[in-house]
């Protein structure tokens, strides 16, 4: 439009990923708490003489200034940073440590997954992501369990989160066996349809326990039930995104377990939900929980 000028506005965001852009530039997908996800580009940022090119690092919880209409009325879908302050530069703490690295790139990846559309807000997952970075960056808990948290509670809120206590296809209630992805989870013996796994109880009770944020179940597991839960929850986001996420495989989920269900990331195919000290159940009823690491992600 002729005659327009582009507005500024401030947001605090979650660095997804950065682009090349020229000689010295960058195109930086950011998940803000106002205004969705949205690209923006930062100027120079490439150069040694850059006053915020640190800040704007994959994983970094930053505060920024942006021009550009936030509603993508008028001008160019890309914003311009034009300053950055930083809140917590997570990245700099995964840097040396490749398990939590690949958590965290999976955690980015999903998170842009699952916000199709610019400018969209999506206050509860960009709560959600900070949460798991923090998580990650505080190695309170395996980096696995923290991963496969974070995916069960994003694909809850995108409205995919598995049956887990009740069959997914007629509804009876109970702690069933067999578990099918098409069909939408954990399926009684009347509804198993034909290749359905068949994980450990324990896998299924983990998987809850992640979604609900009950750390004291979640930490006590065994490495081949988190391998299997994992192989679950990665299943069940890619059968739904209709396509992989690049990132899963290359997490590291420490020694191979045979299993009955695919590995996270194949081709056949993974919480941070923040919540108060009130959870709320699968089955939609409140039971107290201890505090969740991630609900700080939420601001009291």
């Amino acid at each position: 439009m002729a005659g327009y000028r582009r507005q500024l506005y401030r947001d605090d965001a979650v660095v997804l990923r950065v682009q090349k852009l020229g000689e010295s530039d960058r195109i930086i997908t950011l998940l803000t708490r106002r205004h969705g996800r949205l690209r923006a580009v930062a100027r120079g940022i490439r150069r040694t003489t850059s006053k915020f090119g640190a800040r704007l690092e994959p994983f970094g919880h930053v505060d920024l200034q942006l021009a550009g209409d936030p509603k993508g009325n008028h001008g160019s879908s890309l914003h311009t940073v034009s300053q950055v302050e930083g809140i917590e530069l997570y990245g700099k703490r995964f840097l040396g440590d490749y398990p939590r690295y690949t958590a965290a790139s999976a955690i980015a990846e999903t998170a842009e997954r699952l916000t199709p559309v610019e400018r969209e807000p999506s206050l509860r997952l960009f709560q959600l992501t900070v949460g798991a970075l923090k998580a990650l960056s505080r190695g309170e808990h395996a980096t696995t369990l923290v991963l496969d948290a974070y995916l069960l509670r994003g694909m809850a809120l995108a409205g995919w989160a598995p049956a887990l206590i009740a069959c997914a296809v007629c509804g009876t209630p109970g702690r069933h066996r067999a578990f099918s992805v098409p069909a939408g989870g954990a399926v009684c013996p009347d509804c198993r349809p034909p290749g359905a796994a068949h994980p450990a109880p324990a896998t299924i009770d983990l998987m809850s326990a992640l979604a609900t944020g009950d750390w004291v179940v979640a930490d006590a597991t065994e490495t081949g039930v988190r391998r299997e839960c994992s192989g679950l929850v990665a299943a069940h986001l890619q059968w739904h995104l209709e396509r992989a996420l690049r990132s899963l495989p290359l997490v590291d989920r420490g020694p191979s377990v045979t299993g009955t269900v695919p590995p996270p990331g194949g081709a056949g195919a993974a919480m941070l939900r923040p919540r108060g000290d009130v959870e709320a159940g699968a089955d939609g009823a409140s039971r107290g929980r201890e505090s969740d690491p991630i609900d700080e992600g939420r601001p009291a």
